[in-house]
């Protein structure tokens, strides 16, 4: 086979995937880009015209002499291979449509973005969605919404932090599994959720919607009782251990500067919200939880605007009532399933959580095509022993590199090495920056 059609084969293989917003207002690149030795800051100038990026490859392998606009906006329907990998899920394949246009005419109208997929993975995972974030002219509303159909396999490491227990039941010592056996449990998973946003100051909006999050035909594996993390929390709670609804209301405030969410440069981005689970809308126990992710991107270098110091805090704390044991917050339970790299989803989890990250994002060739990423975490959680929020850290970390897909929407494929504490490590492969 020829160097040409392995290429093409490559990079048909790649997902290209717009799950969230694509482009915000720029904010004054004064407040995050540095000038070394100077008082005076400057504004970082992205030239598209000298970056190279996946399309680019290909036209230079099938048509090395058409001419092109590097301004040309390359958005629209687009269907594609979907393949991701994850310690939590293993392998994806499947397929996946995506689309993006700006409404109205109104330049500062932010992109509107929609996508489907459906895919299996290696460990038995099979999963079907349909989202969008759609802002109409002048940004005057926002409506964000997603429908998910699956078969689920989630990795169960016990309820906590990870911290070692003395004393205390047997059913505690199963609970907090301290010595990280690990358990599997099998669901179907069916979730409906809309919120509808109004834009009512300059990059703030303020929001309300609902959420319906289902499982059912639930399988821990346990045939003998309390034999399991999630049989033990399940008595303790009062949840069946077959199936649950948590139906709530969602009040959210969203503060928005940064100028792209796919890889951004610059800016904030900032929501806090309230959810409020009400059995009398068919969830099985009451519930009120505060949320909240807040994001800071520095630019460090005017002539590289790429080279980038972000961080994140991402929190969930329960106030009143009852969880269910998959709903819990933990790793990788933020709105993008992608925290806490190191560790499989909901390896810690509690009903206070918190985690925040730091990562150094640098280019690595003068034409941006490829960059690479170095970064850290720290989750901190509460249990049902004793241990308070802020009071234990667990440690993740490592490094990746970043191919470009798409310099107009900064579609990067993101490919990392992570490693965390009981021996925990992996390789995470995703579409766009983690955060």
């Amino acid at each position: 086979m020829s160097l040409r059609w392995c290429v093409i084969f490559f990079i048909l293989g790649i997902q290209w995937s717009a799950y969230g917003q694509v482009v915000h207002p720029a904010d004054s690149l004064k407040t995050d880009s540095l000038r070394a030795g100077s008082g005076k800051r400057l504004r970082p100038v992205e030239d598209l015209g000298k970056q190279f990026d996946f399309t680019d490859l290909t036209r230079s392998i099938l048509h090395p002499h058409r001419e092109v606009n590097p301004m040309h906006n390359r958005s629209g329907i687009t269907v594609v291979p979907n393949i991701a990998a994850n310690p939590t899920i293993g392998g994806q394949l499947g397929i996946k449509a995506v689309a993006g246009r700006r409404l109205g005419n109104d330049s500062a109208t932010l992109f509107s973005v929609g996508a489907t997929s459906a895919s299996i993975t290696t460990k038995g995972i099979i999963y079907f969605y349909i989202n969008h974030n759609v802002f109409t002219p002048g940004n005057k509303w926002n409506l964000q919404g997603n429908l998910v159909v699956a078969k689920t396999v989630t990795p169960d490491f016990g309820y906590g932090i990870g911290r070692g227990l003395s004393g205390g039941t047997k059913e505690d010592s199963v609970l907090g599994d301290p010595t990280h056996k690990g358990y599997l449990i099998r669901s179907y998973y069916y979730n409906v959720r809309e919120k509808v946003y109004k834009n009512v100051a300059k990059n703030l909006f303020v929001g309300a919607g609902l959420s319906f999050e289902i499982r059912r035909h639930i399988n821990s594996g346990d045939t003998t009782n309390n034999a399991t993390p999630s049989s033990v929390y399940d008595n303790r709670h009062g949840f069946p251990k077959d199936r649950y609804s948590a139906n709530g209301f969602l009040f959210n405030i969203e503060y928005i500067t940064r100028d792209n969410p796919n890889r951004a440069y610059k800016g904030i981005f900032f929501d806090a919200g309230v959810r409020v689970n009400q059995t009398w809308i068919g969830s099985t126990k009451n519930s009120v939880q505060l949320t909240s992710d807040f994001r800071k991107y520095f630019s460090l270098s005017a002539a590289s605007p790429e080279f980038v110091l972000a961080f994140w805090n991402w929190g969930s704390y329960l106030v009143s009532g009852d969880l269910p044991y998959l709903e819990l917050p933990g790793t990788a339970r933020d709105g993008s399933y992608r925290s806490g790299r190191g560790y499989t989803a909901q390896y810690f989890k509690g009903t206070q959580f918190n985690d925040t990250e730091l990562e150094l994002r640098f280019p690595i060739l003068a034409n941006k095509f490829i960059s690479g990423v170095s970064f850290a975490n720290l989750q901190t959680g509460n249990d049902e022993h004793g241990t308070k929020i802020f009071q234990v850290f667990q440690p993740g970390y490592g490094a990746g590199l970043r191919v470009l897909f798409n310099k107009h929407t900064r579609t990067n494929l993101a490919l990392d090495y992570a490693f965390g504490r009981f021996g925990r490590k992996g390789f995470f492969l995703n579409l766009n920056e983690t955060f």
